[in-house]
């Protein structure tokens, strides 16, 4: 990624994605991670007496220097047609005598998976402090509407009310079992290898294992127990997968707000510049949910990059080139991608605009209809069978019953009457009053998610 405007080419280059993620994946800093595990590779090799300890601090002053260009090593790769041939010469041109012990025993993907797992590693931290972020702005919409009564709706129907609080509570639980689940599978993910041809250490002689042990214990990695000669392909099909999880989850919180953002609803509203952002080209009253509609988009895109690493996993004998090409575009996409969506629905949720007014109105609008399980469950309790209560109450709420409320309606009819005051009939049918078990609920998912923002 990079470029003069008038060069760029991918959209994720000037439209999408943010300048941390950007830095992380640069080929300048990508060819630095390189050089750090060719560097950990000489130092380890000198500890263990198999170079010289003088050539493996040239090699660590060379790469960690200025010596070692990409101009140079892109004009090698043009003339070798290898990007980790021509990374290894030129980091040897760089140290001197001290080169001709430049990446000793090892092969290529000993290098690139190993810098990889550190790539990745910093890419999980990163995430995971954005998954973080939209937890905890999740949590305080939670606990500010804990019992502020909405309409709760299945199948795009009237449902029965539950409080806008509990529906964050649940999203903010949500998000926190992904980031479970990234924790989870960490350990499997920063993972390199520093064994050689096909992953058995031969080119190390007696000291293979010791030379990988301190090779990426210098790196901060973990190794691969099973390398055939790249770390297994699986670790990585895990975390893309982990990501399109992650990514579903995303556009369902978008798809939620941008339904109740609709004009016949109105109950919720994103973020909203009145004094410069624009909503249509044609229609000034335009407020668009446009945030809600990218991470929508975008998270789709997240998803359809889980399949090629799954694919990825199916290599020719202990390995082939078939991973190489498409993990160089899947994995810096999908992890800018996922990092500007958890940012921009971040920014949506802590913005959020929450009219408790609107949806008391539309509560209001079912004309007590939403209402019909309390009364059902207080008539089962006062001696009608609960089959016969649903009945009667089905016919009380049919279409075509004129505009009554169900409170006048239930009033009226002596198969309730008989077993409810009027006064019960009213409090079995206010939404403040049947929202208290979500408040409750509400409360409990807020003090176990709480405690663990911190960790």
């Amino acid at each position: 990624m990079g470029g003069s405007p008038e060069s760029l080419f991918c959209p994720l280059e000037s439209r999408y994605g943010r300048a941390r993620i950007r830095a992380l994946f640069d080929r300048e800093a990508r060819l630095r991670r390189s050089l750090r595990v060719e560097a950990a590779l000489a130092a380890a090799e000198a500890e263990l007496g198999m170079i010289p300890v003088e050539a493996a601090q040239a090699i660590g002053r060379a790469a960690e220097g200025p010596a070692v260009t990409l101009e140079r090593v892109d004009h090698l790769e043009a003339e070798l047609k290898h990007d980790v041939m021509a990374l290894t010469r030129a980091l040897a041109e760089a140290a001197g005598p001290a080169g001709r012990w430049v990446h000793f025993g090892a092969t290529s993907a000993d290098i690139t998976d190993s810098a990889l797992a550190m790539e990745l590693d910093e890419s999980r931290r990163i995430l995971r402090d954005d998954l973080t972020a939209l937890i905890r702005a999740l949590v305080d919409q939670a606990t500010r509407h804990r019992a502020t009564p909405e309409l709760g709706r299945t199948h795009g129907q009237w449902a029965v009310p539950l409080s806008f609080g509990y529906k964050m509570a649940v999203t903010a639980a949500e998000f926190l079992r992904h980031r479970d689940r990234l924790d989870e599978l960490t350990p499997r993910l920063v993972v390199g290898k520093i064994s050689g041809a096909v992953g058995t250490g031969a080119g190390f002689g007696a000291r293979a294992v010791e030379v990988e042990e301190r090779t990426l214990a210098r790196l901060g990695l973990r190794a691969d127990e099973g390398p055939t000669q790249i770390v297994g392909r699986d670790r990585i099909a895990e975390f893309t997968n982990w990501m399109a999880l992650t990514a579903a989850s995303l556009e369902r919180v978008a798809t939620e707000i941008r339904n109740l953002q609709r004009t016949e609803i109105g109950e919720v509203a994103e973020p909203f510049d009145e004094r410069r952002q624009v909503g249509s080209s044609t229609m000034a009253q335009k407020r668009n949910p446009m945030l809600s509609e990218n991470v929508t988009s975008l998270t789709r895109l997240i998803r359809a990059l889980a399949l090629p690493p799954l694919e990825n996993m199916v290599q020719w004998h202990e390995r082939d080139l078939s991973n190489s090409a498409n993990e160089r575009i899947v994995l810096p996409h999908g992890i800018l991608l996922l990092d500007d969506t958890l940012d921009k629905m971040t920014r949506v949720v802590v913005g959020l605009h929450v009219d408790a007014g609107r949806m008391a109105s539309n509560i209001a609008g079912s004309r007590g209809a939403a209402m019909t399980e309390s009364l059902m469950l207080a008539l089962t309790t006062r001696g009608l069978p609960r089959s016969e209560a649903h009945e009667l109450l089905r016919n009380l709420t049919r279409e075509g019953e004129g505009p009554a409320q169900l409170a006048e309606r239930a009033a009226q009819d002596p198969r309730v009457t008989r077993l409810l005051s009027p006064a019960e009939i009213a409090d079995q049918l206010d939404p403040a009053r049947y929202v208290e078990a979500a408040a409750l609920k509400c409360d409990r998912l807020v003090a176990r998610i709480r405690p663990r923002l911190e960790a």
